[in-house]
């Protein structure tokens, strides 16, 4: 198996993340009050309904994350396939149902009187769409700061970005199926190329001239390091336009921004310890545990949100509901990090490496 090189550690915009999301929120607010031309301009930039510069970011933002992608590494999953088996599961059999029923009993009964009844079922689905979609991006750094195998984390991450292709639309449409909440067919599978199969097949691609080319070595070291500022540029100036047109509601009703959190926070840490103790009953590695649970916990909030901008627009509240995904994971996951590297010991030390 091609062992791909992770990070060393996490960045320090990765670590301050929640800090530099609220800044692009006051820096996009401030200018949507005082700057009204800025939002009405980028309005304008449209195209057969999709916001040209938003679909720009995007695709700065997630091309990089499919660079890391190497396929060839699931013929592999074989090999030692219960992680793999146990954190699919929880990311595609609990996770999104999970994340609905919570949303639902917390924005629609718990928070009745906090919440207008249409922004509630706006921010249940994106509250959905957030949960539907595991992390591919981050999970790279959260597997290194437990010393999670490579290997095996490389493998679920391949394997989640092509069930994201043939199961988030339809586990999105069965969930909000439930809530009566129609999103149409030919949007979610717009979004789906566009945000999905647009960056993973030129990210492929790319990886495979660039590896033929100039060898392995440099793709891994070179190559891939040289886009960790674009990417970092690419989501602050999405978050900052995001909030250009969030920023009425954010100033109206701050509350809203705690309540939407309630029920991401639960879903992430419930997820993990689902997964975390199955793992355990399963006497996986520590090395495997630890990847297969944070992958099951956390969510690939830069696909929910370019799916919801899509679908509803930069200003609509299930925008806002995504959003707030930014500003939690990474908290979150740090904690967990720690967790997991606390109770090191509940699980057998043999590596599946080798």
């Amino acid at each position: 198996m091609t062992k791909e090189k992770l990070p060393s550690g996490i960045s320090f915009f990765e670590k301050y993340l929640t800090i530099w999301v609220l800044l692009c929120m006051a820096t996009g607010i401030l200018i949507g009050r005082f700057l009204p031309g800025v939002s009405l301009a980028l309005e304008r930039m449209q195209i057969a309904g999709q916001n040209i510069p938003m679909v720009i970011l995007m695709w700065i933002m997630i091309y990089p994350m499919m660079l890391k992608i190497d396929f060839k590494s699931i013929k592999n999953v074989g090999k030692h396939p219960k992680g793999v088996i146990i954190s699919s599961f929880a990311s595609w059999g609990i996770k999104p149902f999970l994340m609905f029923g919570l949303a639902t009993l917390f924005f629609q009964y718990i928070f009745k009187s906090l919440i207008p009844v249409d922004l509630a079922r706006d921010f249940v689905v994106g509250a959905v769409l957030l949960g539907t979609a595991p992390c591919t991006a981050m999970v790279f750094v959260w597997s290194t700061l437990t010393k999670g195998s490579p290997a095996q984390t490389l493998v679920q991450v391949s394997i989640n970005d092509l069930l994201i292709l043939v199961l988030f639309i339809p586990i999105v449409q069965i969930l909000l199926g439930f809530s009566n909440i129609v999103l149409p067919l030919d949007m979610l599978i717009i979004s789906i190329v566009l945000f999905v199969v647009v960056p993973l097949t030129t990210g492929f691609i790319s990886r495979l001239l660039i590896i033929k080319n100039k060898g392995e070595k440099y793709f891994n070291e070179e190559f891939v390091t040289k886009f960790d500022g674009v990417t970092t540029i690419g989501l602050l100036l999405t978050l900052v336009i995001i909030f250009i047109f969030q920023g009425d509601i954010i100033v109206e009703h701050p509350l809203y921004v705690l309540l939407i959190a309630v029920p991401l926070v639960l879903q992430n840490t419930i997820s993990f310890n689902l997964t975390y103790l199955v793992s355990k009953a399963a006497k996986l590695p520590h090395d495997v545990a630890a990847p297969a649970s944070l992958i099951a916990a956390s969510d690939f909030f830069e696909l929910s949100v370019a799916v919801a901008i899509a679908l509803f627009g930069v200003d609509s509240p299930v925008v806002l509901a995504c959003t707030v995904g930014v500003l939690t994971e990474v908290p979150v996951m740090l904690l967990l990090v720690k967790i997991v590297n606390k109770t090191k010991h509940w699980f057998p030390t043999a590596s599946y490496e080798g």
